[in-house]
């Protein structure tokens, strides 16, 4: 694929409502955020394609949090691709840009020509929310499931949030004359809120061994939107999902017209990592002068790399641990 420039639309995310069936939606873009999260690596294409695709959920997801919180999600499985970690950080402030980071473990020698999803066995999907300081951190955990992180990320939305939830997501590599290959992604998450509880009887839901399905979160009587919405988003096509020539808000307008889809202000989003020398100090602080020595380099240095943003820190052992920081003091 070929894109001229940076589109007026890349790295944000569109909030949306569809006033006429009951459902919630944000549509997202990325462009700069996959390239800030992605050439801080050296990952083989496989492993790319799944940041790529949870870095768009956590985008989508995380367009929800309030100010200031933090959201992660983690992959955590027994397949060659062993964690997938993000972390979205909400803005500061009103109209501020929200943060991503994210980076992936794998066994580099058991990766195959087989598909993305395929190098993730089992294992599962986590949701945390941190709210800030003085509050228990929110965690929610569900199956790796349905061929795709999307699908699991699906499920734990039914089996945790009893939320109907689909999302309909594209990233790949792009070709531009100006910046060469990169990646973009681009993706639709719909909501809806069932008015009544969910009718799930003594054997589950009706998903692999008994898993709740968005489905099953409805009365009959209720299904009839979320059916036709579903159907709606299956004839979304990859390039209106990337986006090099539909804007979101004309996406909304092709699928969903007869829905009367309204939207709201676009929160803007960009490659960020928190690490900092002060915070790798801090993290040292609970280690002994004994322990400190055992992590000493023969250049008489303590190093630390960080995982999302390869950020390397050398620091004199003498400053480190918690006897340094007490002495200090």
């Amino acid at each position: 694929m070929t894109f001229a420039q940076k589109l007026a639309w890349d790295d944000t995310v569109l909030p949306f409502q569809l006033d006429a069936a009951d459902i919630r939606g944000r549509v997202a873009r990325l462009d700069g955020v996959l390239d800030g999260i992605l050439k801080q690596h050296d990952y083989p294409p496989q492993v790319e394609a799944l940041v790529a695709e949870m870095a768009l959920l956590t985008a989508l997801i995380g367009q929800t949090v309030k100010l200031r919180w933090k959201l992660s999600l983690q992959v955590q499985s027994d397949g060659p691709v062993r964690m997938i970690a993000t972390d979205y950080y909400a803005p500061e402030a009103e109209g501020e840009q929200a943060r991503i980071r994210a980076y992936a473990s794998y066994d580099a020698d058991r990766l195959t020509d087989a598909a993305p999803f395929d190098h993730i066995g089992k294992g599962y999907f986590a949701v945390l929310i941190d709210q800030g300081p003085g509050t228990a951190p929110y965690q929610g955990i569900a199956p790796l499931t349905g061929g795709s992180l999307a699908a699991s990320a699906e499920g734990y939305f039914a089996q945790s949030e009893q939320l109907p939830t689909r999302f309909a997501l594209s990233f790949a590599r792009s070709i531009e004359d100006a910046r060469g290959e990169h990646w973009r992604a681009g993706g639709v998450m719909v909501q809806h809120i069932p008015t009544a509880s969910p009718l799930v009887g003594q054997s589950g839901g009706s998903g692999e061994g008994g898993l709740l399905l968005p489905i099953d979160l409805f009365a009959p009587s209720e299904a009839e939107n979320w059916n036709r919405i579903n159907i709606l988003l299956d004839t979304v096509e990859i390039l209106e999902l990337i986006g090099p020539s539909v804007a979101p808000t004309d996406l909304l307008v092709r699928l969903f017209h007869q829905e009367e889809p309204r939207v709201f202000d676009a929160q803007p989003v960009r490659f960020g990592c928190t690490c900092s020398e002060a915070r790798v100090r801090q993290t040292m602080s609970i280690y002994s002068a004994k322990d400190i020595r055992r992590m000493t380099t023969d250049d008489g240095l303590v190093t630390a790399d960080c995982q999302f943003c390869s950020a390397h820190y050398e620091m004199d052992p003498a400053t480190l641990g918690f006897e340094a920081t007490r002495d200090a003091g």
